[in-house]
């Protein structure tokens, strides 16, 4: 399944917020920022991350019922999704 930028939106926006977070975490440990801090932080990007690929396999969901809808094959089959999903677990 082809990915749309505008049907993923706010998947794209947790990405770029994720990717200033990452930034952020390798410049504490090179500026030797406190263990703690840096682990903290870099939770926030693991969770920013799975939350982005949550909203992307939602995403998918709904395109593939809106094609079920329509009377046309879905461009993944339930099976891919959950896989998919579970794959972020």
């Amino acid at each position: 399944m082809e990915m749309n930028p505008a049907s993923v939106g706010d998947a794209l926006t947790r990405l770029r917020r994720a990717q200033g977070q990452l930034n952020g975490v390798v410049a504490m440990i090179e500026e030797g920022e406190d263990c703690a801090t840096v682990l903290t932080q870099l939770a926030a990007v693991s969770r920013a991350l799975d939350r982005a690929g949550f909203k992307i396999v939602a995403s998918g969901m709904r395109h593939c019922q809106a094609a079920r809808e329509r009377g046309e094959e879905p461009p993944m089959t339930e099976q891919e999704l959950e896989k998919l999903f579970l794959s972020l677990a």
